[in-house]
């Protein structure tokens, strides 16, 4: 079979460890890119899907029982699923062919399933079908496939990085086991790239890697192991070109095009470039605030870290000097929690700048803190009887709430009442600065304060 939009893979096409991704055209060709050449050569080598891999799990049963079954592999790219399509065939011995949704049209599906009825009613191998991108395919298209799905003349694979519940039909939908495979992780992607490193079919023990490097590689990797291992192809070529035979982060970054951001999260720079963002946004300073925060989320900062820090500082360096303040940064880190990066660096920068250009007041945290540090003194005297609790039966006899003003019942709103203990009777904790909402609060606490002290 040889039509534009297809692809059948021959008897020695095996893939070969590791993972990746695209077509299988040039498998265990040596000059394949890397990608292709580290793709598993078992389930048990696919990394990242764990929780697809158990013992009686569906995938499993497909291939260890060479059960017949239709699926539909859901995930982002670089996540194994075309591998998956590989090993179903070839760790069952059935026959693999590949269909393009973007080039092939009815008629090519049409062909392949007629071959396979042809290849079983003659006793011949089972044939799995993989449809990369099946969310391409019309409705047309997708109708064509049915007949092959029900009868089982073939074992689809269809690949998608969309929803199928809204990209594939409800009649394919229902035919199928849908599995969702998820993006690595930064461990995962370090381990597929110390693999590639020093596997034959990888680089072979050619080249060393400097920590650095690998830290740069897989935070751009994003979980996607067949842009990792072309990443890593990528600063090899450019190694061999510099004649070294160390993968440095500058050669590293060079080959990629993307500057490697210097910053170890666990380390003096997280703390640093931490250090430089809340002194730029308490600065007011919104262009250098926005950098550091740039540095942080290229670098792999955890979005809920950043988000944290924004709300305390809502709080701490502009309190109500801005009460809008913390509805933001709060919105920011919800939104945060919602959608993730790469999205949510929209919503951190809106609360970076929306607090960088706020009046800036550290009125609330003197306060608290003057508060605490009377308490911790001893300052912590008994509370005034008429402040106490008197709903439970005898607190009346104890003296609790006897003399209590109800403040809605002055005309003002405010009573005359000593209402913290003896011993801070006079703390005057909050004052407000003038700057922002801040100086409408200071006025009205002067008429507040001389109210509460006419006793």
């Amino acid at each position: 079979m040889d039509t534009d939009g297809l692809f059948e893979a021959p008897e020695s096409a095996r893939p070969a460890p590791g993972t990746g991704g695209g077509s299988l055209s040039d498998a265990g060709h040596e000059h394949a890119p890397l990608a292709v050449r580290m793709r598993p050569r078992t389930l048990d080598e696919l990394l990242g899907q764990d929780h697809l891999l158990a013992h009686g799990s569906p995938l499993r049963r497909m291939i260890d029982g060479d059960q017949p079954m239709s699926l539909l592999l859901w995930g982002p790219p670089g996540t194994g699923k075309t591998t998956v399509a590989a090993l179903i065939s070839a760790q069952t011995g059935r026959r693999f062919v590949e269909v393009s949704a973007v080039s092939a049209g009815v008629k090519d599906v049409r062909e392949v399933l007629t071959t396979a009825r042809r290849d079983l009613a003659r006793g011949g191998r089972e044939t799995v079908l993989f449809v990369d991108e099946v969310h391409r395919f019309s409705k047309t298209q997708q109708d064509a496939l049915l007949p092959g799905v029900e009868n089982r003349w073939v074992s689809l694979v269809g690949a998608t990085t969309e929803n199928p519940h809204f990209s594939v039909i409800s009649p394919l939908l229902s035919r199928s086991l849908l599995l969702t495979l998820q993006s690595l992780t930064a461990e995962q992607v370090g381990t597929l790239i110390d693999r590639a490193l020093t596997d034959d079919a990888g680089l072979a023990g050619e080249l060393e890697l400097s920590e650095q490097a690998r830290e740069h590689l897989v935070r751009l990797a994003g979980g996607d192991a067949r842009r990792a291992l072309t990443y890593l192809e990528a600063a090899a070529g450019a190694a061999h070109t510099r004649q070294s035979t160390v993968i440095d982060v500058d050669t590293a970054a060079l080959a990629v095009d993307v500057a490697a951001v210097r910053y170890d999260r666990q380390g003096d720079q997280h703390y640093d470039v931490t250090s430089a963002l809340i002194k730029s946004i308490r600065g007011s300073d919104v262009d250098a605030a926005l950098h550091y925060l740039a540095r942080m989320v290229e670098a792999g900062e955890d979005p809920r870290f950043l988000a944290r820090r924004l709300v305390i500082l809502a709080s701490e360096d502009i309190g109500l000097a801005d009460p809008s303040a913390l509805t933001t940064a709060v919105a920011a880190a919800q939104a945060v929690a919602m959608i993730g990066l790469p999205e949510a660096r929209i919503n951190l920068a809106q609360a970076v700048v929306a607090l960088s250009l706020a009046p800036k007041s550290n009125a609330v945290v003197l306060a608290i803190d003057a508060a605490v540090a009377d308490v911790r003194a001893g300052l912590a005297g008994a509370v005034p009887p008429a402040l106490r609790d008197a709903h439970y039966r005898g607190a009346r006899r104890l003296g609790h709430g006897h003399d209590y003003r109800y403040a809605h019942d002055d005309p003002r709103g405010v009573t005359p009442q000593q209402n913290a203990p003896d011993e801070v009777a006079d703390a005057e904790y909050y004052r407000p600065t003038g700057r922002g909402s801040e100086r409408a609060y200071a006025e009205q606490l002067v008429r507040i304060r001389s109210i509460l002290r006419e006793r």
